[in-house]
C-alpha cells in the first residue's frame, strides 16, 4: 500500500497548521477566488477531506492559500485517484452549487466542448440502483421533475433566460439531488436521469441565453451524459445540439467545433424516426456547415432537414426538446442559414413564412426572428422594411431577458449608425439603447 499522502490529507495538514477548520479555510477560499467570504461551503471541503471528491476547480487557489507543493499534490493525485470522480450525478449537483454562488462569468472553450462527447458513464446507473440509504423514488418524482422542467421552460421562453434561472438551479440542487442520491429500481433511475437531463439542459439553455456560455457548456456536457447513462438517443442528441448551437453562435473561431459536435448529434439521432426530431438535428448540422464555409454538406443537411420536417404528422408535441421544432422553428432557422450563404431573398421568404404563416408567438422567439428579418431587409438595400420590421422588434423584445435580444439591439443599432441623420432612424436607435444590456 501507497504511503503518499491523499489529496485530502494534505488539504487537513495544511489548515491544521495554521489552526484553522473547514470553516476558516472555506471562507479564505472563497475570498482567493473572488466570491467572497460566503462563496463556498464548508462541507465542500469536508468532502475533499474525507476523499468524497477532488477539489479540481479550487487547486490552484488551495495551492495558494496554503502553500502546498504542486509536487506532492501531483503525486497524491497520481497515486490515488479520488473516488467517484467520474460520477455524473455528484458533478451535475457540485456545479449546480457551484452556479449558486459563482458570481463570475466562465468562457467557453472549444476543449471543454470536445471533451463532453467522453462524458458518459456506462456504469453510472448501475452504482446506485436499489441502494438502501435515501428517500424512497418512484416514477412520481420522475413526473415532479418533468413539471417542473415544462413550467419554468414556459416561462424561459417567454420571457427569456434571464428569468427564473436560480428556481431551476435551486430545484436541482435542493430537490434533485434527494432524489438522485435516494432509493430507486434500474427502470425508474433511467427515467430519474433522463428527466435530470432535461433539466439540466433548461439550465444550460437559460445560462446562455443569459451570456454565461461557460456555464451553459458545462450543463450541456452533463445533460449529454445524464441522457447517455439513460440510454436516450433523442435526449444525448438534443444535449449535443445544446453545445453545437452554442459553438455556432460564438462564430467563426469554433467552427470545427461546431461541425464536429453537429455530426456527432446526427450520428447520435440515427436511430429516431421522429421526423421534427430528425429535422431539428439536420437542420444544425446545416448551419454548422454553412458556418465553416462548406456549402455543398450545408446544403444536403438542409434539404434533409426539410425532407423531414414536411413528413411531419401534424400530432400535437410531446414532452422533448426536439419534438417542439414546428415548421415555423424550421422556417426560421432555415432562413438565416440561406442568409449565411448569401441568398437574402430565399433567408426573407422563409422569416416571412415563420412570421406570417406559422406564427410563432413566444414573445422572446418572435422577437428575434422579427430582429433577424429587419437585418436581412437592410443587407436587401430596402431601408424602409427594415425599420418597419425593426420597430415591431422594438415592441415584442420589451421586457424579455436574454442575450439574444441584446445582441440583436447592438447588431441593429450599428447597422443604422450609417443613418443617423434620418429621423426615424435616430429615434429608433435611442428607443433600443436599454435593451443593449440585459438587466441582471
Amino acid at each position: 500500500m501507497s504511503n503518499t499522502p491523499t489529496v485530502g490529507e494534505l488539504i487537513r495538514q495544511a489548515y491544521e497548521v495554521r489552526g484553522w477548520g473547514p470553516t476558516k479555510l472555506a471562507r479564505e477560499l472563497g475570498i482567493a477566488e473572488g466570491r467572497g467570504p460566503d462563496g463556498l461551503d464548508r462541507q465542500s471541503v469536508r468532502r475533499w477531506v474525507a476523499g468524497g471528491r477532488t477539489p479540481k476547480y479550487w487547486l490552484p487557489y488551495l495551492v495558494g492559500v496554503l502553500d502546498l507543493d504542486p509536487a506532492l499534490l501531483e503525486a497524491a493525485q497520481s497515486a490515488r485517484p479520488e473516488p467517484g470522480a467520474a460520477d455524473t450525478v455528484a458533478s451535475v449537483v457540485e456545479l449546480g452549487r457551484s452556479d449558486v454562488l459563482r458570481r463570475n462569468f466562465l468562457a467557453a472553450s472549444s476543449a471543454y466542448a470536445l471533451n463532453a462527447l467522453g462524458l458518459p458513464d456506462p456504469e453510472g446507473i448501475q452504482r446506485r440502483v436499489n441502494r438502501a440509504s435515501g428517500v424512497r423514488v418512484g416514477m412520481g418524482e420522475v413526473d415532479a421533475v418533468r413539471s417542473m422542467s415544462k413550467a419554468l421552460g414556459d416561462t424561459a421562453a417567454e420571457l427569456g433566460g434571464g428569468h427564473a434561472r436560480h428556481l431551476v438551479v435551486r430545484y436541482l440542487t435542493e430537490d434533485v439531488d434527494r432524489w438522485l442520491n435516494g432509493s430507486y429500481n434500474e427502470a425508474t433511475g433511467r427515467a430519474l436521469y433522463a428527466a435530470t437531463s432535461q433539466l439540466v439542459h433548461l439550465a444550460g439553455w437559460m445560462a446562455q441565453d443569459e451570456g454565461n456560455q461557460g456555464m451553459a457548456q458545462r450543463y450541456y456536457g452533463h445533460a449529454f451524459a445524464l441522457a447517455a447513462e439513460a440510454g436516450d438517443p433523442e435526449l444525448s442528441a438534443t444535449a449535443l445540439r445544446g453545445l453545437a448551437v452554442q459553438a455556432i453562435d460564438l462564430g467563426p473561431k469554433f467552427g470545427a467545433v461546431a461541425l464536429r459536435l453537429s455530426e456527432r448529434c446526427v450520428q447520435e439521432a440515427k436511430t429516431i424516426d421522429d421526423p421534427r426530431a430528425v429535422s431539428y438535428y439536420q437542420t444544425t448540422l446545416a448551419d454548422a456547415a454553412a458556418l465553416d464555409g462548406d456549402r455543398r454538406m450545408a446544403g444536403q443537411a438542409l434539404a434533409a432537414s426539410q425532407t423531414a420536417i414536411e413528413r411531419n404528422p401534424g400530432h400535437p408535441p410531446g414532452e422533448s426538446w426536439a419534438s417542439h421544432f414546428s415548421i415555423g422553428r424550421w422556417a426560421h432557422h432555415s432562413g438565416m442559414i440561406l442568409s449565411r450563404l448569401g441568398d437574402l431573398d430565399g433567408a426573407a421568404g422563409h422569416l416571412e413564412q415563420a412570421l406570417d404563416i406559422h406564427g410563432l408567438d413566444r414573445r422572446r422567439s418572435r422577437a428575434i426572428v422579427l430582429a433577424d428579418l429587419g437585418k436581412v431587409r437592410l443587407r436587401q438595400g430596402d431601408l424602409d422594411a427594415a425599420l418597419s420590421t425593426w420597430t415591431e422588434f422594438l415592441d415584442c423584445a420589451d421586457g424579455v431577458r436574454s442575450v439574444k435580444i441584446a445582441e440583436a439591439a447592438e447588431d441593429m443599432s450599428t447597422r443604422l449608425d450609417r443613418y443617423r441623420s434620418v429621423a426615424e432612424v435616430d429615434a429608433l436607435v435611442q428607443r433600443a439603447e436599454h435593451l443593449l444590456t440585459p438587466q441582471p
